[in-house]
């Protein structure tokens, strides 16, 4: 039997201007029940299939929401397809990718999609066919492009590869272990609400986002509220007022947030606890739009041990490689100037410093506040003697729609994150490319905190030194300026720029860095 999403689309490709087009996403909206569906296409559709195409997918949504359509127009040719599967094989299968060059692909275009072949030379076919590494291209392109895409392998004769290649195989081929999960005893267990067992361990909520089957989390109560709610009983057509409780608590190495709902017996229990409490909560996690939340099922009191101290997880290893972004050196014609007038302090010339900054999709950067906005973007420059040496810069992959204050405030649309590399490889290389190194950034907190999250959800720890252009501002050019926000700190300095893109805010930054450092006579 067809799925919905099927059902949909055999409609859609009714429409003569989208007979091939595929559905890249549904977008909804609370605030005004709205539902948006984002659809790619490779034919020039008219007015009356995007009016039709409206109509088909409002029959799709239940009553009371309505609507919206986002069509987009991708064409593809051979040079950017053989641009895109060398890409996605460099980034995502980098064992293979040692063995392969742009040369070696070869596309042939077809009237809805291509054929592709990757030349290899003998005894490297199991490189590309045990892994299913073309079918995973084939289904990347079909994600982005209207039409099928086929892979396949040619067998050509080549010349001996260098041994040493296979020394340069990139350090994530190998096995990487288990992230670690880490526990405490529970002490001091009064039962409130549904303990049927024990719990004899608590899981660090840094760490429970991780874990698949049911635990137990125990910490200290940071909120609690207490919300009544109405309940349509279908049996008596009653509507029956209920309660819920709103929680978020926090064991000092992260926060779990949950709505639990007790039973009538138990309702004047929950209600006794405070702000302040030590509780425990047992449930599991559920996911839901590719986001993780905590359910829980039962509340209880407990507390960890007396002496506890969190123990701090090992990092992943720095990378021997970078695998999606590679660093470039930074040219600068101007730069030169910016030292012509006086000496550089030794703070500058002794450190390594990388400055950087984030565009996000939101401002929320603390679990306990609720869902974290995502890394969209992220730009950094490397300080070297007191010179711009180096620059870093990527597209983040997004799974949700981007806001249209985002779009307005930095002109990043939803196409320019397609076949963008994932949040985890990218902060795996801004880790390789902030070793050794202080970072640097204006009201660095905010995105730092975006960096320590997302590094810590993919194993690797930011523990580093940091310094505040705002702060630093605020020191040296106090009673200059109306405010020290980073266009207004760039401008007394004459720097121009592109701001809210990391890049430019991040280069930008750094020059600001330099001149507040100088301005100073050192970091003291």
């Amino acid at each position: 039997m067809a799925s919905k999403t099927e059902q949909y689309l055999e409609e859609i490709r009714n429409l003569n201007g989208l007979k091939n087009a595929i559905l890249c996403g549904i977008t909804v909206a609370k605030k005004d029940n709205s539902a948006e569906f984002f659809l790619v296409t490779d034919k020039t559709y008219s007015a009356m299939d995007e009016a039709q195409a409206k109509e088909i997918s409002q029959a799709y949504l239940p009553d009371g929401f309505t609507a919206r359509l986002k069509i987009v127009k991708r064409v593809p040719d051979e040079a950017i397809l053989k641009n895109k599967i060398f890409d996605y094989i460099q980034k995502n299968f980098p064992a293979a990718s040692a063995f392969l060059s742009m040369e070696d692909i070869k596309v042939e275009m077809l009237t809805s999609g291509a054929q592709f072949y990757v030349e290899i030379a003998s005894g490297e076919q199991s490189l590309f066919s045990s892994g299913k590494i073309l079918d995973e291209v084939s289904r990347y392109l079909m994600s982005g492009y209207c039409g099928t895409f086929y892979g396949n392998v040619r067998v050509v004769e080549k010349a001996a590869p260098d041994a040493s290649i296979l020394d340069e195989i990139p350090e994530d081929t190998e096995e990487v272990a288990a992230r670690e999960i880490r526990y405490f005893p529970i002490c001091d267990f009064v039962k409130i609400d549904g303990a049927d067992e024990r719990p004899t361990k608590a899981v660090y909520m840094s760490d429970c986002f991780d874990l698949d089957e049911p635990y137990s989390v125990c910490g200290d109560v940071v909120y609690i509220e207490e919300i009544k709610y109405t309940r349509h009983n279908e049996k008596t057509g009653e509507d029956m007022e209920r309660t819920r409780f709103s929680v978020t608590v926090s064991d000092g190495t992260g926060n779990v947030r949950t709505t639990y709902f007790p039973k009538k017996a138990t309702v004047e229990k929950v209600r006794q606890i405070k702000v302040g409490d030590k509780i425990v909560l047992t449930g599991a996690n559920e996911e839901y739009n590719g986001f993780k939340s905590f359910k829980a099922a039962k509340i209880n009191y407990g507390t960890p041990p007396a002496d506890f101290e969190p123990v701090a997880r090992k990092s992943k290893p720095v990378p021997k490689f970078y695998h999606a972004v590679f660093p470039e050196p930074y040219v600068d014609f101007a730069q030169a100037g910016l030292f012509d007038d006086t000496f550089v302090p030794d703070d500058l010339k002794k450190n390594v410093f990388v400055c950087f900054d984030l565009e996000t999709t939101g401002l929320n950067n603390l679990p306990s506040m609720g869902k974290m906005d995502k890394i969209i973007e992220i730009g950094a420059v490397k300080i070297v003697n007191g010179e711009i040496v180096e620059k870093f810069s990527s597209f983040v992959a997004c799974n949700q729609r981007l806001s249209r204050e985002i779009i307005d405030l930095t002109g990043i649309c939803d196409a320019d994150l397609v076949g963008a590399p994932e949040v985890d490889k990218v902060l795996a290389d801004f880790f390789k490319f902030t070793d050794g190194a202080i970072l640097v950034g204006h009201n660095v907190t905010f995105d730092y905190r975006f960096v320590q999250y997302y590094g810590e959800q993919n194993g690797y720890t930011f523990d580093k030194k940091q310094y505040d252009t705002l702060t630093l501002a605020q020191d040296v050019l106090r009673g200059k300026l109306p405010n020290y926000k980073l266009n207004s700190v760039a401008g007394y300095y004459g720097f121009e720029f592109n701001h809210h893109r990391a890049f430019d805010d991040a280069c930008v930054t750094a020059k600001v860095f330099i001149e507040l450092v100088k301005a100073k006579g050192g970091l003291k």
